[in-house]
């Protein structure tokens, strides 16, 4: 690629133990090429990439900073320099943990030559990895943006005790997403979905969009009972015995969408036909269970004190889909203001794909208004 402000170039660097691949997208030089511009670190969530960042990169860096979004530990280009192994159920799940996760977020702000970044902005599962970088070290991260999942705070948030048996109880009966991806079946189920790769994957990017009209319309839920989640679309609270491709057909789309062309669909299908989606999913089963963030313990009860911004779509169940966190993100985050929590209407889950003009209008004024409080 060309390396004009309007475009985004890719490469890989060492980080931690990882060969890091990133886009990216840096301001061509100005009258004082010796300053820096200032650094923003996109974190995908799952199952996505770097590549989900491609309509706010070019333009974050138009308007004058440094943008990185990286192929995440376990995803895409991104690789161990130790091994050649793909990742699978039985490897170590440590690596994986949310700590260490910040630590190779901390690695690669250092790696790109920077010693802090103005924002870390993180959509969906990189909301929660946003907010733990800008709790831990705020001395790096300047400020967060969150979006699509409210961040609410250290240790991660993990589902009740006995919720797995008294979904399970319902009728019909259900099971939460996070067990079915922590589970040895997910990789394959999605990896060799009936349907092939392909559609499964546009099945469920589809059927948490914006392109769905959400029935019931997503609202506070009172709490984390079973009977309250199960009013959760199925992608979240699913049919007991079915698997996510076969949740995901409930919503087939008609064809391709216009925030998701097939051509942007091929990127998505490759990555995941080379990987899998195990070093995702490893994700989900640090999260489901607390010995692998016991050590988030530590920061307990601690806040997050710099600037903050929540960012999702109207129709998006997953601000939701925990009971309270909207509230509770609300009094982590000290410097969190009304007007700066925003749902951007008819978008769904994946908002700055879906409506990026929406969403740069947010981040940008966002920004700029810290850049004029620091002056």
């Amino acid at each position: 690629m060309t390396t004009m402000a309007t475009d985004y170039h890719s490469r890989t660097l060492p980080v931690n133990d990882l060969d890091m691949h990133i886009l990216e997208a840096i301001p061509p030089a100005t009258a004082h090429p010796e300053a820096q511009a200032p650094l923003i670190i996109l974190l995908h969530g799952f199952p996505e990439l770097a590549y989900s960042w491609r309509k706010i990169l070019a333009p974050l860096c138009a308007a004058g900073y440094h943008v990185v979004a990286p192929d995440q530990r376990g995803y895409g280009a991104t690789t161990p320099r130790a091994t050649t192994a793909p990742t699978t159920y039985t490897s170590d799940l440590a690596p994986f943990r949310m700590l260490n996760l910040t630590a190779d977020i901390v690695a690669l702000v250092h790696a790109l030559g920077h010693t802090t970044a103005a924002a870390i902005i993180g959509h969906d599962f990189g909301s929660i990895l946003a907010g733990h970088c800008a709790l831990i070290r705020p001395d790096i991260f300047r400020s967060v943006v969150l979006m699509s999942a409210p961040y609410t705070g250290a240790p991660s948030p993990s589902l009740v005790p006995g919720l797995a048996d008294a979904l399970a109880g319902l009728t019909p009966p259900r099971k939460h997403y996070s067990m079915y991806f922590s589970s040895p079946a997910a990789n394959a189920d999605m990896s060799d979905a009936p349907q092939g790769l392909r559609a499964f994957l546009r099945q469920y990017f589809h059927a948490k969009s914006g392109d769905v009209a959400p029935t019931p319309v997503p609202h506070a839920l009172p709490d984390l009972s079973a009977a309250s989640l199960a009013q959760l679309p199925l992608y979240y609270v699913m049919h007991l015995h079915e698997t996510m491709p076969e949740t995901a057909q409930h919503s087939a789309p008609a064809g391709a969408s216009p925030w998701l062309t097939d051509a942007e669909l091929d990127v998505y299908t490759a990555a995941y036909a080379r990987t899998g989606f195990q070093g995702g999913l490893n994700r989900y089963r640090c999260l489901t269970d607390a010995r692998w963030s016991a050590d988030l313990a530590v920061f307990a009860r601690k806040t997050v004190d710099v600037p903050a911004m929540f960012v999702a779509g109207r129709k998006d169940w997953g601000v939701h889909q925990l009971p309270g966190a909207l509230e509770r993100m609300r009094e982590v985050c000290t410097r969190l203001r009304g007007e700066d929590v925003v749902l951007v209407e008819g978008a769904g889950h994946w908002v700055q794909q879906e409506n990026p003009r929406a969403v740069l209008e947010c981040l940008i004024g966002f920004l700029k208004r810290q850049e004029g409080e620091e002056v």
